[in-house]
């Protein structure tokens, strides 16, 4: 049995040491953040992820998981070690790789013998061969030779189903120069339901390139399915039984075509911009991803233009209140990184609305993301409450217990019965027998 160190106690490095905890491996988890190791310490957990807190509270009980700010004890006691350090965009798009570096040098600085050190943050293509690169740089400052392995092994968490998804993985992507390197994650990962064995073999370049193909790819599924739903407006189509119809199709299939206000969050486009960049500085331009980008940031400000139109001849927007369901970017997490609330709210604002809000996780991350609007947002303790005395109701995230309000309670506190519905989980007809006017995304 492996002893396993995660560096990085963000989304990607918490979720990846606690699951492999509760498979029975000893977990210690490194953050250079002193406060927030003295938090998971005493079982706070920093993110909201539906089954992560009880999982890590039972690990930390049974002393297979723990946290340090010392790499040093937690890199000699660990044969495996993870990196899952933040790579946050820089301003042209490419993944900023300053913490893979530093968490790369810091392994090589206090190991003392073989180590697998893996990538799982994701990171561009050419980035196992860098972490080699600088570990070889450190050691021989050091003047010493150990042996070590490189493996680049990227993760596919979607954020509120993130335990269940690495426990039960579609598949495992392990890019590796070494056969010793290869056996040893698949020791590791063998704890995890396979009912097969998903692995996916292959060398460091094609490893990276997969996760940004597959991100991107999801991306252009929703961006392409919201271009239809514009399309279907225009000509008097319904998208969903466009989206039903493909969905159908062994060739599509039914994920991702679900049209909204546009994707959001830690991955697809902070993903597609490195996947562009990248692509660019090799002179092979993406432009399908490129077109992707732009108009899924179009699709944000066309939600605006929608809710817009709906109040000409209501005497426009300003000095109106409207009702938020929901900040976060999808539903059972907090985060709100590219969030179309980030896009959609402000631009409101500036034309003269005020805001009620309500969502069930990301009330004090907005609090934070949206602190420019603080003097124009009212936070509310649920939906009813945010919808009491606004003109309209805008839903921005689907979170479930948005799916059945009381639609009736709902009229009879907004003051122009505007219900702006921009995930399409309402049928019109419901929304429409309660004196409200029901607005959809392609219907």
């Amino acid at each position: 049995m492996h002893n396993i160190a995660v560096i990085g106690t963000g989304y990607v490095g918490l979720v990846t040491g606690a699951c492999l905890s509760d498979f029975g491996l000893n977990v210690v988890c490194v953050d250079v953040d002193a406060e927030k190791i003295a938090k998971l310490q005493s079982g706070k957990v920093p993110i909201y992820e539906p089954g992560l807190e009880a999982i890590v509270e039972r690990n930390m009980y049974y002393k297979r998981l723990t946290f340090t700010t010392k790499a040093e004890e937690a890199v000699r006691s660990s044969e495996v070690i993870f990196i899952a350090v933040g790579t946050p965009p820089a301003p042209d798009g490419s993944a900023d790789l300053r913490y893979v570096e530093e968490a790369a040098r810091t392994v090589a600085r206090v190991m003392d013998g073989y180590r697998v050190i893996v990538d799982k943050s994701t990171v561009p293509i050419g980035t196992a061969r860098k972490v080699e690169a600088w570990v070889r740089e450190e050691l021989s400052k050091r003047g010493v030779s150990y042996e070590f392995d490189v493996v680049s092994n990227p993760e596919f968490l979607r954020e509120g189903s993130a335990v269940y998804d690495f426990t039960h993985p579609d598949r495992v992507v392990l890019g590796t120069q070494s056969p010793k390197a290869l056996d040893i994650m698949k020791q590791v990962y063998r704890v995890l339901y396979l009912n097969e064995t998903p692995f996916i073999e292959t060398n460091w370049e094609t490893a990276e390139t997969i996760k940004y193909a597959s991100n991107a790819f999801l991306a252009v599924k929703i961006t392409f399915i919201n271009e239809i739903a514009n399309l279907c407006e225009a000509v008097g189509a319904n998208v969903q039984d466009v989206a039903r119809a493909m969905g159908k199709d062994g060739r599509i299939g039914p994920k991702f075509l679900h049209p909204g206000p546009g994707y959001g969050g830690s991955c697809f486009p902070k993903d597609t911009r490195a996947l562009a960049e990248t692509a660019r500085r090799v002179q092979v331009p993406l432009r399908i991803v490129e077109a992707t980008i732009e108009a899924n940031e179009a699709q944000k400000h066309r939600m605006v233009e929608k809710i817009a139109m709906a109040f000409e001849g209501r005497g426009g927007l300003k000095g109106r209140t409207i009702a938020i369901l929901g900040l976060s970017f999808k539903p059972n997490t907090d985060d709100m990184r590219e969030a179309p609330s980030l896009t959609i709210l402000p631009e409101l604002a500036r034309r003269g609305c005020a805001f009620r809000v309500y969502d069930p996780a990301a009330m004090e991350e907005s609090k934070h993301r949206l602190a420019d609007l603080r003097d124009r947002i009212v936070y509310c303790q649920n939906e009813y409450e945010a919808a009491d005395g606004a003109d309209a109701l805008v839903i921005l995230t689907e979170w479930n217990q948005f799916r059945n309000l009381d639609l009736g309670r709902i009229r009879s506190t907004l003051r122009e019965g505007l219900f702006f519905d921009l995930r399409n989980i309402y049928k019109r007809h419901l929304v429409e027998s309660v004196g409200m006017t029901y607005v959809g995304v392609g219907v």
